[in-house]
């Protein structure tokens, strides 16, 4: 990491995992301006940080410029599930694609170095199974989960655009499913969806058949990630972030429940259009580029996002 003090600034950065990286970057010293509007974001998650000389908010939308004088720009502004992204699915694609324009814009202006905050939604519902960076996806460009697969391709595309054409200093990172303390309690994710569920006596919903797969990442891994990534020059990606250890959502459901005394059963519904059927990061490049790989394994990092919920509910 950086010896100096460094200008950051975090889009999203009351966000889930903004928050947790907006603590890491203060943490470690650096001028940290977290800019958020609020939509996803919570004044909360960052209300340890307020009062400290190094940490300011403010209150913006990133599908408007924003001129701010920094070295590093963590661009995560963007809704993340599917309740979020498809309350109002033309602003998820203007903040996606108008929000990236914005922030490459201002890392042009500036001199600054981007970090793009990608997904493994760009590889949509894969045929290719474990996920390369190679890997162009198979997305369907007019489903309702296209407004953010979609948006999140188009700002890929932007970030090496503004990179070949203007010689930004970019890195494209594709995040996989990431939980943790701070996820919003009703996103409709299955980490969350599942505690929550069990918290308040309610059975756990699981879509299809539950044979469907993903792979966990806990958030303190991936801000470290993150940083490791924004901090090793030359290395522009794409890079696949999360944890490559495969479980099917009926296995994690299992492992809530057995985490939560009386949990009640679990119930079965119809799989959303266009849901993914596997997930799993192949994360050779994140190892190799950036001497990185997850530490916390799934049973450590839900006892600790339950601790969180039982906080707050």
């Amino acid at each position: 990491m950086p010896q100096k003090q460094l200008r950051i600034m975090v889009t999203g950065g009351a966000g889930f995992i903004g928050s947790h990286l907006c603590d890491r970057l203060v943490k470690e010293g650096h001028d940290v301006l977290c800019v958020d509007n609020f939509y996803t974001g919570n004044k909360r998650n960052v209300r340890q940080l307020m009062g400290l000389e190094n940490f300011e908010i403010l209150r913006h939308d990133v599908t408007f410029p924003l001129y701010v004088e920094v070295d590093q720009i963590y661009n995560l502004a963007c809704p993340a599930s599917p309740i979020h992204y498809q309350y109002d699915p033309v602003q998820t694609v203007k903040t996606a694609v108008h929000g990236a324009i914005n922030m490459l814009g201002l890392a042009k202006r500036v001199g600054a170095t981007l970090l793009q905050a990608s997904t493994s939604e760009v590889y949509g519902d894969p045929s290719q199974h474990p996920q390369v960076e190679a890997y162009w996806g198979n997305v369907n460009p007019i489903g309702p989960r296209a407004c953010y697969d979609e948006g999140k391709r188009c700002a890929e595309t932007l970030c090496f655009d503004y990179h070949r054409q203007h010689n930004v200093d970019i890195r494209v990172a594709r995040i996989f499913n990431t939980y943790g303390p701070r996820m919003a309690v009703d996103d409709g994710r299955v980490v969350s969806n599942f505690i929550a569920q069990a918290l308040r006596g309610e059975p756990l919903t699981l879509y299809g058949d539950g044979g469907q797969t993903r792979s966990f990442c806990f958030v303190d891994d991936l801000v470290e990630a993150l940083m490791r990534f924004m901090n090793t020059p030359d290395v522009t990606g794409p890079v696949n972030l999360g944890n490559p250890v495969e479980f099917t959502i009926k296995e994690l459901a299992e492992l809530v429940r057995s985490k939560i005394p009386n949990s009640p059963d679990i119930i079965y519904k119809p799989l959303p259009q266009d849901d993914p059927m596997q997930r799993q990061p192949d994360i050779s490049r994140a190892k190799s580029m950036l001497g990185w790989q997850p530490e916390v394994p799934l049973n450590d990092g839900l006892e600790k996002t339950i601790a969180y919920y039982k906080s707050i509910m």
